[in-house]
């Protein structure tokens, strides 16, 4: 009686072509299904008596039809993106009918959950959605959501292509060096601004052993979190006041952890003062505000201001002051097609939040308000046209606007001079070298 035959496996690595080792682009999508179904479906080879091994036909019909049908669906699915030609790089867009969020929902992009961005679009949040009118479900007609961002060049990235993200809270700066720098194609047309916004400061942290830049010479600094406003410009001003220390991306907490062990020196972080998140920090504790002194390098693109004991009385003494750094910041928007649906609720969200303003200029409001004027232009960017409408209807109601101040603050009234109150302490213009951020 004949032995039973015995079924073995063919060692894979004994069976690849020579074509599938040289195939190309395309080609190489069925050699991939192949290999795949080699790796998955066993040969079987029946060997009788101890004669010569001989293929079992029936299984190799089955796994040729295995591997056709396999290289069919990996074919429709991915052959397009294999065998195409390469594109020339242009600028995301959003599928407008690709919406995951509510038609009555904007989505603002703002900066880390401890930065002032964050607090600034919660603050916008309450303030649109109070006194609102609801439909039979319980719906309002504008409802903002804030997003976490890194406040970087991210926030716009996600502007672009995320279908719920409408708006972002941005450095002008980062802004202008994305535009310019193509490197996600041009962006000109795909976004606009609806408000220039609040300086932001830069805010350096140091523990109590470190008394100026110089001190952190060979020590170890955190930038924030990578690709945040403060990793890209804290590496760039390091650069241009020639420090030389070794940097790391932490978040603000990790940070101050680190100063406290004693594991990095200092901690950049970018946001408008004062920033709630520090205010826990007491006035002789192990942290120390640095000054960042503004040279004539950084005058293109930075604006001089200054940290004083108003703005973090825990921190610094009475008489007590820091000079520092500031870029000025936006609220950019994606130029939604007219007659869209998402234009129409960006259109709404213009008309609300620019009627709804003075109300940010009091009560317990986070100061930083008082720096926005609604009529300052950011040069080399279009407005939102529902938003310059609103301003050219309501221009009686305000006076020009002149260029920022080295300070980061600007000399004008307010949008609406019954809240003159409002202003803060605004200083004149200083000849020495006040700039935009725009280029």
């Amino acid at each position: 009686m004949a032995d039973p035959p015995t079924i073995s496996w063919v060692e894979r690595n004994e069976r690849p072509t020579q074509e599938s080792r040289s195939m190309d682009a395309c080609g190489g999508l069925a050699g991939s299904a192949l290999h795949a179904v080699e790796f998955l479906v066993p040969i079987c080879v029946i060997r009788r008596n101890g004669s010569d091994p001989m293929i079992d036909r029936r299984a190799l019909r089955g796994m040729i039809s295995a591997a056709l049908m396999v290289i069919a669906v990996l074919g429709t699915a991915t052959a397009g993106a294999f065998c195409q030609t390469p594109r020339k790089q242009e600028a995301p867009d959003k599928n407008v009918t690709d919406i995951s969020f509510g038609r009555f929902t904007a989505g603002l992009v703002t900066g880390t959950p401890q930065s002032t961005e964050s607090a600034i679009a919660q603050d916008v949040a309450t303030m649109l959605a109070a006194n609102q009118e609801s439909g039979p479900h319980g719906e309002v007609a504008l409802r903002v959501l804030p997003m976490v961002g890194n406040g970087g060049t991210r926030n716009l990235l996600d502007v672009l292509t995320l279908p719920g993200a409408d708006m972002a809270i941005v450095p002008i700066v980062l802004a202008n060096r994305l535009r310019d720098g193509k490197t996600v194609g041009d962006i000109g047309s795909k976004l606009v601004y609806i408000t220039s916004l609040f300086p932001l400061q830069f805010h350096l942290l140091a523990r109590a052993d470190v008394r100026g830049l110089s001190d952190l010479a060979g020590k170890t600094i955190s930038l924030g979190e990578e690709g945040s406003a403060s990793a890209v410009l804290g590496l760039e001003v390091l650069n241009a006041l020639d420090v030389k220390a070794d940097t790391v991306n932490l978040g603000l907490q990790a940070a101050l952890e680190g100063m406290r062990k004693g594991d990095i020196a200092a901690a950049l972080v970018i946001s408008a003062k004062p920033i709630e998140a520090l205010a826990p920090l007491a006035q002789f504790s192990a942290v120390r505000l640095i000054p960042i002194p503004y040279w004539s390098s950084l005058r293109h693109d930075y604006l001089q201001t200054t940290i004083t004991h108003a703005d973090y009385p825990t921190i610094l003494g009475i008489d007590e002051s820091v000079p520092t750094i500031a870029v000025r910041s936006a609220l950019f928007a994606y130029n939604w097609p007219k007659r869209s649906g998402r234009y129409a609720l960006m259109d709404n969200f213009v008309q609300t939040f620019f009627a709804r303003f003075p109300n940010f200029l009091t009560g317990a409001h986070h100061p930083a308000w008082r720096q926005v004027k609604l009529a300052d232009t950011v040069m080399g960017w279009k407005r939102f046209e529902p938003a310059e409408r609103w301003l050219k209807a309501h221009s009686g109601a305000m006076v020009s606007s002149p260029e920022p101040t080295t300070t980061g603050e600007t000399s004008h009234s307010p949008l609406f001079p019954g809240l003159r109150g409002g202003t803060g302490n605004a200083k004149p213009d200083d000849a020495s070298g006040a700039r935009q951020d725009a280029k």
